[in-house]
């Protein structure tokens, strides 16, 4: 008799056989429970196999996560890059923020120390046109590391605490982040309580774009006019 006709049929679920119904359930599973609540171990669980069989796709949930976000990046759209340097840094940030906006969970992971690196070389084109960009408009190697950096800062920022503030307290009421108190006292802060009543509506418009513009032409200029100077005159 042979092998497949004594075997016993399986019954229940039916048996995973792909990497790609992992990441289904691990995005099903991040989204409706958080990022930090993923591991192994509920994973399984919400697939219907034993951990076990699933340690043989993926090693920890670090790798998942890495696996993740490899995945969602190589599904997005590239924009059309401008020619002009500064123009493609500022495309390819935007590009960043909007993707990372669409999934601010990936932004958390993203901070932690290592997770960037363990990435795809296919996933780091957004890095890539912004490093490209600035070297292209003058900047040093250095420069062109730092231009990033400065951008990264600034979308992560951007992209947290308006994640953040979506997020509402234990008792129900909603506190933007970035709110001025309604009873700060004008004599310890005069232009805060003069303004403070514009506050809320003021952060809660998407200043993004005009920010990077201003952050990547700042920068630009300043690394190429520092170039320009050199060390001789500073």
């Amino acid at each position: 008799m042979s092998r497949s006709a004594s075997s016993p049929r399986r019954t229940g679920r039916p048996r995973l056989t792909s990497r790609e119904q992992i990441l289904v359930a691990a995005r099903q599973l991040i989204d409706r429970d958080g990022w930090e609540k993923l591991t192994i171990r509920r994973l399984a669980a919400e697939l219907g196999i034993g951990a076990t069989t699933l340690y043989h796709h993926v090693r920890d949930k670090e790798e998942l996560l890495v696996l993740l976000l490899n995945d969602y990046v190589s599904r997005l759209d590239r924009p059309h890059l401008p020619s002009e340097p500064g123009d493609r840094v500022v495309a390819a940030a935007t590009a960043m923020h909007d993707a990372l906006r669409a999934w601010p969970w990936a932004t958390e992971v993203l901070t932690t120390d290592g997770f960037v690196g363990r990435l795809d070389a296919s996933a780091l084109w957004m890095i890539e046109t912004i490093v490209a960009g600035a070297m292209d408009h003058g900047c040093t190697p250095d420069q062109a590391i730092v231009v990033f950096r400065s951008v990264w800062y600034y979308t992560v920022g951007e992209i947290l605490v308006r994640a953040h503030s979506r997020r509402r307290p234990d008792d129900g009421r909603f506190v933007p982040v970035g709110t001025v108190p309604s009873n700060i006292d004008p004599s310890q802060v005069p232009r805060l309580a003069a303004i403070g009543h514009r506050w809320a509506a003021v952060v809660a418009q998407d200043t993004y774009p005009q920010g990077l513009r201003a952050l990547v032409d700042g920068l630009l200029a300043q690394a190429t006019s520092a170039e320009t100077r050199g060390p001789s005159s500073k």
